[in-house]
């Protein structure tokens, strides 16, 4: 018989750590491969804990500490339970009230509703940012929120897209809307009291429109209200998530306004009037989706439902799709951490199994297949945990007034939404892949994962879309890759004790890198778009990873960052032949899984 006991040493492959203790009490009493329900999701996490002092002030970090270990505990376990429950019981929509009103509303699981609590009443994350205050720091810490979505989203990804967006739209209702619609909707929006809470949402999706924002038809017209004239919207949307929201952001076309992107206004549109009646929209039905259940994502009609614009708006000039992609940047930042936090969850989820199991002789963890297989794992989630934290210190950056930040930025988060969520799909499979045949059975979270994992390819823009913005906006119009080249050029020459072969190589492939993306942006070369956006994602994320490896092992840490970016040069950003013999190094393996 198999029993779940700890791997013994491997004379060949390198000693492999043992599954954690709190894993394989879980499975006592059975062969199956234990999982990671009960352990603390950070404090397990050894990469997150030596970069927090190279992106977090001191006093800072030390504040945060026991908030990243109390919701990793929390993470492992009541929020995965609740996940679980809130997946299998999603959202259901009443199209009437008790009085055959129809003022449709949507019943939610008490599973998520508790979620919620943790989310936004007891961390919240969705005002991290946009007050100070929140779990007693007086600012407004960008970094330390995506920690805690990194964390947070190891257990539940589908309640993320309500927490992001509530933080993103109160970005653009302060940033664009006047003191009437600030004082309006800000102070709820950044409330922790759940009570008193609003919940954004933003609609943009059309039958029309999609991917081709310039098509959208929804209509925005200026009618005569009980208070004077106000802007009431006409016509559909027809992908809504998050469509119990307290307040929407979404385009409209203004009445005579130009056609295509230019005429295209941005409105806050509540769920109810000052009077406390129901606005002038209808949902229509929920969408039955592969992933993120637990979410209500809705077809909406509206019917004249009363919204306040944020900025001109009208038959003249119409700058909405422009602070739109404010927003749709920050979320694509949020989609990168969301991809981060599930790879992290799919490895340690795999470390788990193939650790916990014996087959065939011996611990599965020793199986040079495997161990191969789950460097397959690590090496994406590791380069996704540095680009998002090297994305959100920048923007933190950026939000502080550095233009040279903001300039990288818009690089930066179209790049990491485009090849984590991508690197997403494939690591939610392996890890699946090694757990068996019981990763694709519901009752563990693998299934979970892999359905989960392929939403992050579709919101904010496609692979194709993601490609796009890259090289021919961020390259080819905006010119960031001249930041992008400073900024590695700098963080290679300050990496001191960096290995001078690897300085060189990394600044060789970054160059390369650059040079393909502007020489595909000025041929308009659309077919090879992603072929950069991907050389520039792995050159940037090596970059990273070498300088945050030697910080690390000057102060005294491991060198697993410095193997990674080896790793990412040899097997990314090198030629290799597919029919010649791999020089994979077991040491380098035994380090790196042994660092897991």
């Amino acid at each position: 018989m198999n029993l779940a006991t700890s791997p013994k040493p491997s004379p060949s492959a390198g000693p492999a750590s043992p599954a954690p203790a709190g894993a394989v009490a879980a499975a006592a009493g059975t062969p199956l491969a234990p999982d990671c329900h009960g352990l603390n999701f950070f404090e397990i996490d050894a990469s997150l804990q030596e970069l927090l002092p190279l992106y977090l002030p001191d006093d800072l970090r030390a504040h945060m500490l026991p908030h990243f270990r109390r919701l990793g505990a929390i993470a492992g376990g009541r929020l995965d339970e609740l996940a679980r429950i809130a997946d299998r019981r999603g959202p259901v929509l009443h199209p009437r009230d008790a009085f055959g009103r129809d003022e449709e509303w949507i019943e939610f699981h008490p599973a998520y509703r508790e979620m919620e609590r943790i989310g936004f009443g007891e961390f919240g994350i969705h005002a991290m940012s946009r007050r100070p205050g929140v779990l007693g720091w007086n600012g407004t810490p960008v970094t330390a929120k995506y920690i805690l979505q990194y964390l947070f989203v190891q257990s539940e990804f589908a309640l993320m897209c309500p927490i992001s967006v509530t933080d993103t739209s109160t970005h653009l209702i302060q940033k664009y809307g006047d003191e009437a619609v600030r004082r309006r909707f800000v102070p709820r929006l950044t409330s922790q009291d759940m009570g008193e809470i609003y919940k954004a949402a933003q609609f943009m999706t059309e039958k029309a429109g999609g991917s081709d924002v310039g098509r959208i038809e929804l209509a925005a017209r200026r009618e005569d209200g009980p208070d004077g004239p106000e802007w009431r919207l006409y016509g559909d949307k027809w992908f809504c998530s998050c469509a119990d929201a307290d307040v929407a952001l979404l385009l409209a076309r203004p009445e005579g306004a130009a056609p295509g992107t230019a005429g295209l206004g941005l409105f806050a549109m509540p769920k109810r009037r000052d009077d406390g009646s129901r606005n002038r929209y209808r949902i229509v039905r929920l969408k039955d989706k592969l992933g993120s259940r637990s979410m209500a994502s809705g077809e909406i009609v509206f019917e004249g439902a009363v919204a306040y614009p944020l900025g001109q708006v009208g038959p003249g000039r119409n700058d909405g799709l422009k602070q739109m992609l404010d927003q749709v940047n920050l979320s694509r930042l949020s989609h990168g951490v969301r991809a981060a936090a599930m790879m992290r969850r799919c490895l340690n989820e795999a470390l788990v199994a193939a650790r916990g199991r014996t087959a065939f002789g011996g611990p599965v963890a020793e199986k040079p297949l495997m161990r191969r297989q789950l460097l397959k794992l690590m090496v994406p989630a590791e380069q996704a945990l540095s680009m998002a934290l090297f994305t959100a210190d920048r923007l933190e950056k950026a939000e502080n007034g550095d233009s040279d930040a903001a300039a990288l930025v818009r690089l930066l988060t179209p790049l990491l939404k485009f090849r984590t969520c991508r690197d997403n799909i494939a690591v939610a499979t392996g890890a699946m892949e090694a757990r068996g045949g019981n990763g694709y059975i519901e009752d563990f979270v693998n299934a979970r994962l892999v359905r989960d994992a392929h939403l992050g390819v579709l919101w904010e823009g496609t692979s194709n879309i993601n490609a796009l913005d890259v090289v021919t906006r961020a390259v080819g119009k905006a010119g960031a890759q001249d930041v992008l080249l400073e900024t590695l050029t700098g963080l290679l020459e300050t990496a001191d004790g960096l290995p001078g072969q690897l300085k060189g190589a990394l600044g060789h492939a970054a160059g390369r890198a650059i040079a393909l993306a502007e020489e595909v942006a000025g041929a308009g070369d659309e077919p090879r778009m992603r072929q950069a956006s991907d050389a520039l994602y792995h050159a940037t994320s090596a970059v990273a990873m070498a300088h945050e490896g030697a910080r690390i092992a000057k102060a005294g840490g491991s060198r697993k960052r410095l193997m990674l970016a080896q790793t990412v040069l040899d097997y990314r950003l090198s030629p290799q032949d597919p029919l010649a013999p791999r020089g994979d190094d077991p040491a380098v393996a035994a380090a790196l899984l042994d660092a897991a």
